[in-house]
């Protein structure tokens, strides 16, 4: 539903985009819920890091396994990612989901790189091996065990997101209702959570 913007909101310099669709009432417990729900009906984003002389550089990667509210990834360990994370640890994971617009960023710092990983087995799926390639050498196959293959982990330490409560056409409909008649468009949920939430889902298993 649209909303007016208040002179309070421009006296405060208050952006009402954000303050109209701030939650901060929500239980953490159903936060993190939906968290979840997002990023795991996306299962994949764009992982970006910090790339020395460039700064930020994004790809897309798929979610190999997501552990509570950090992240499991494969890669070939060739990739230039890990020439960015040998110099710095810092990294971003983003997803939106373009059915009602919910996103998602995730800040943390990637924790281990390793291609001797026991975890790496167990988060192998089938078609992973679609980006490897098989040199026929019986070493270099694409599977668990090539040298190659490379886990990231990916610690977050603040997270904010924003819902969707209604459907896309819902969301045309109430942006172009907001730009005619000079009122903010209200269309989701707007979240935040700190590394002491993160930690604390964290120790409790969520």
């Amino acid at each position: 539903m649209v909303k007016p913007l208040t002179q309070d909101e421009v006296d405060s310099k208050i952006d009402p985009s954000v303050s109209k669709q701030w939650d901060e009432d929500t239980p953490k417990d159903e936060q993190f819920k939906d968290l979840y729900k997002i990023v795991d009906g996306l299962k994949g984003g764009l992982l970006t890091t910090i790339r020395p002389g460039i700064g930020p550089t994004s790809r897309a990667m798929a979610v190999a396994k997501r552990v509570g509210p950090d992240f499991l990834f494969l890669a070939n360990k060739h990739s230039e990612k890990f020439d960015d994370l040998k110099n710095d640890k810092t990294a971003q994971l983003t997803f939106q989901n373009s059915s009602d617009m919910s996103w998602v960023s995730i800040s943390g710092e990637v924790t281990k790189t390793s291609h001797d990983d026991p975890r790496i087995p167990q988060i192998y799926s089938k078609g992973v091996n679609a980006w490897f390639g098989d040199l026929g050498d019986g070493v270099h196959t694409g599977m668990p065990d090539d040298p190659r293959m490379t886990l990231i982990e990916l610690k977050a330490n603040y997270i904010t997101y924003w819902k969707s409560t209604s459907t896309f056409p819902g969301f045309i409909k109430e942006v172009a209702q907001a730009s005619m008649t000079g009122q903010v468009a209200d269309t989701g949920i707007n979240r935040r959570l700190t590394s002491k939430d993160i930690e604390a889902a964290r120790y409790s298993g969520q």
